[in-house]
């Protein structure tokens, strides 16, 4: 149903389901990742009404489980990509993984996906250094390229071996 991505990792497809509404993805070696894709595989969708909270545990200095709600996949949204990089340090939220003990290696993170309500999901508050860039900041960026582009059609009408020199 989910899968888990980090760059230049193989992509992960087979969370370990540790409750009936629960899934986890261990991410070893977590102090070297910065972002983490979570999406639905498209196999099974959620039920009606429901979607997946995505939390990011890793070990305190203590090896405790510290869980921070990153944000959702939802049918209609199916996939995200987080930034964890600035949450090693962060302190922990309310999360539906508290009792579950999972067990905790120094090196290793792990992704929590729950399936809960809709309406419920509506009602989280995700930390706010998790989430990425916004599409818009993307798009800006070829705006600024422009000029430096018809400058250089400029230039190349005028002399066509310009760049040589």
């Amino acid at each position: 149903m989910f899968g888990c991505l980090v760059a230049g990792r193989l992509v992960q497809a087979a969370p370990q389901q540790v409750a009936e509404d629960k899934f986890v993805f261990d991410l070893p070696d977590y102090e070297n990742i910065n972002h983490v894709v979570v999406f639905m595989l498209g196999t099974i969708p959620f039920p009606e009404g429901m979607g997946g909270s995505v939390y990011f545990c890793y070990p305190d200095q203590s090896g405790m489980a510290v869980w921070q709600l990153l944000g959702f996949v939802t049918n209609e949204k199916p996939s995200a990509i987080f930034k964890i990089s600035g949450l090693k340090s962060g302190k922990g939220s309310q999360h539906p993984f508290g009792a579950m003990n999972l067990p905790q290696t120094p090196t290793v993170a792990q992704i929590g996906i729950s399936v809960e309500l809709l309406e419920n999901l509506a009602q989280q508050t995700p930390v706010a250094s998790a989430a990425v860039s916004s599409v818009d900041s993307f798009t800006e960026a070829p705006e600024e390229l422009i000029p430096r582009y018809e400058n250089f059609q400029r230039r190349l009408t005028q002399n066509p071996l310009f760049w040589k020199t």
